[in-house]
């Protein structure tokens, strides 16, 4: 992949995905292995006009080592010097970008009891700064390919054909090109999700129903003070980011304790460096009260048990099944880019920007309202191609999606 490409692609993440601020601090979390986007990255960043540029930097075999040799007491501890920088985090507001390039399956083995309950522990710690900063911050996830990554999509290839081939896979998903202008691209994409939440805002509906032949029967009730989004989003100062390169999606936070049936899953879910796959979760009342997995039952029973919230819905994503991203036909063994082929649901946190007037109301009021709390936020998959999605408002009924794609 060309310098060129990649510093265009990097440019897109500081000034769409991000959107820095002239003045504001930047934070960015990636993998050691990817120094040489990294580099190129920051460098866009202080164009951007960012005061300070911070890397942290992480690397997935030793994290995999930390949860082997460390006791369940060291990993759960939250240092000092780390709770100071959280304080700063929250004083400062930074730009915060994640930069995903991790093995899909680079935890395998690990102790996933000692995962689950140290990440419990320091989410007790932490939580209170993380929702300090809710909706003041902006913030991008976006991915860069690592060898490990790369072979695991294209098992058959060389491993220097099969990270060419993601490299590219991933630049064509985000609409950077050689001869475009992915800025402008990304401000016409911006526009057409805005229509689609616009229709299905001006509906208000009461609740939705999935059907699929592959078993997903399925409803769930809408907050009635809620609406529907897509694309970027404003942070309550008015900056506008784009939280995710890609999306496709258009999404709604559903009203906790309202959903019934059974959701089966129609992708792959890496979660933690580890596979789940060909599963299904039941609910009532809105709770996860029955699931079963074909691989990775074990890490699905510690994921639906993190919290209490955990077990509740907090997203709605609305993505046809013939989405861009589904054409590449690729599947990617990474959620950012999986979720935005595919229908989804989020098991755990919701979020409050989905909330009228949320620019007003406290964290608690607008969870008062329905928006679901927990420690996590995992979306898995459940677009098909006979998935019908049929909204309800006052007893009538809407099409929403047809063939698993829109309707309207």
């Amino acid at each position: 992949m060309t310098k060129t490409m990649q510093k265009k692609y990097a440019r897109l993440i500081a000034r769409v995905g991000a959107n820095i601020k002239k003045g504001q601090p930047v934070r960015i979390y990636c993998e050691a292995d990817q120094h040489e986007f990294i580099t190129i990255l920051v460098n866009e960043c202080y164009k951007a006009g960012a005061s300070r540029v911070e890397v942290d930097w992480g690397f997935q075999a030793v994290t995999k080592l930390n949860y082997k040799y460390r006791s369940l007491k060291s990993l759960s501890e939250v240092p000092a010097w780390q709770e100071e920088r959280l304080k700063l985090m929250v004083e400062e507001v930074p730009c915060r970008i994640y930069i995903e390039s991790e093995d899909p399956d680079g935890l395998a083995g690990v102790d996933r009891e000692k995962m689950q309950k140290s990440q419990m522990a320091r989410y007790k710690i932490t939580k209170k700064y993380s929702d300090a900063l809710e909706n003041k911050d902006q913030w991008c996830i976006a991915a860069v390919p690592s060898y490990a990554w790369a072979k695991k999509v294209f098992p058959n290839e060389t491993k220097t054909k099969a990270y060419n081939m993601l490299w590219d896979a991933i630049l064509k998903t985000v609409y950077v090109s050689k001869d475009n202008d992915p800025i402008e691209e990304w401000q016409n994409h911006n526009a057409d999700l805005k229509k689609r939440t616009a229709y299905l805002n001006e509906k208000k509906f009461d609740y939705l129903e999935y059907k699929s032949s592959n078993g997903t029967d399925f409803k769930a009730s809408l907050i009635p003070e809620s609406h529907w989004c897509g694309g970027g989003e404003n942070t309550l100062s008015g900056n506008f980011f784009n939280p995710n390169l890609p999306t496709e999606e258009v999404f709604i936070s559903p009203k906790k304790g309202f959903a019934e049936g059974k959701l089966v899953s129609t992708k792959p879910l890496s979660y933690q460096g580890q596979i789940i796959n060909n599963f299904y979760i039941t609910f009532k009342d809105g709770k996860a009260v029955e699931w079963k997995a074909e691989e990775g039952q074990d890490l699905l029973d510690k994921m639906l048990s993190m919290d209490e919230g955990a077990k509740y819905l907090g997203e709605l994503a609305l993505i046809p099944y013939n989405s861009p991203i589904a054409n590449t036909g690729i599947l990617f063994y990474n959620t950012l880019f999986d979720e935005n082929a595919s229908c989804h649901v989020a098991l755990g946190r919701g979020f409050c920007d989905t909330i009228d007037g949320f620019e007003d109301k406290s964290l608690e009021e607008c969870q008062s309202l329905g928006v679901n709390d927990s420690m996590i936020h995992v979306d898995f998959m459940i677009g098909a191609p006979d998935l019908e999605i049929t909204g309800y408002k006052d007893g009538k009924a809407y099409p929403i999606f047809k063939d698993g794609n829109w309707a309207f």
